[in-house]
């Protein structure tokens, strides 16, 4: 029978929650400018690209240009995390169910980025998904000194 795992990692930020969560649900144009050897593009295909149903296809670098299509799954404004569904691309040969949450948060008077992994290898055999998660958090410290600079 097939496990749901979970993997979680966060880093601390200097840029304000809401400037962050702002960049990460309605400008992830921006993405590609801010860190263009990690992201190559993102495309709206359905929906807004902000809202819940949001379909987006992603071309990002690890290592090798590597698609993925996501669908928007849940917004909380107030929590200002978003989580998405990976629903298509290279990772969805690996597994079976991908989702990633972000949230944006204080904590102890620093502000924080949390990164949640959610997923279930097709296989045993398939590797966990920390280089994700590094991609992620490392992406977040980019655009948090992006929103420094702004």
């Amino acid at each position: 029978m097939a496990q749901l795992h979970k993997l979680e990692l966060q880093t601390q930020i200097t840029s304000r929650p809401e400037k962050f969560f702002d960049l990460y649900k309605n400008k992830t144009y921006l993405m590609p400018k801010i860190s263009p050897d990690k992201l190559q593009s993102i495309r709206v295909l359905e929906g807004d690209g902000k809202s819940l149903g949001s379909v987006r296809l992603w071309t990002y670098v690890m290592g090798i240009p590597v698609i993925a299509k996501d669908k928007i799954v849940a917004v909380d404004e107030v929590n200002r995390s978003i989580t998405f569904e990976l629903i298509g691309g290279e990772v969805t040969k690996y597994f079976n169910n991908f989702k990633a949450t972000i949230e944006a948060t204080t904590e102890d008077n620093k502000n924080i980025v949390k990164w949640k992994l959610e997923y279930e290898k097709v296989s045993e055999n398939v590797p966990t998904p920390h280089s994700h998660l590094e991609f992620l958090v490392t992406m977040s410290k980019e655009i948090d000194t992006y929103l420094i600079k702004a």
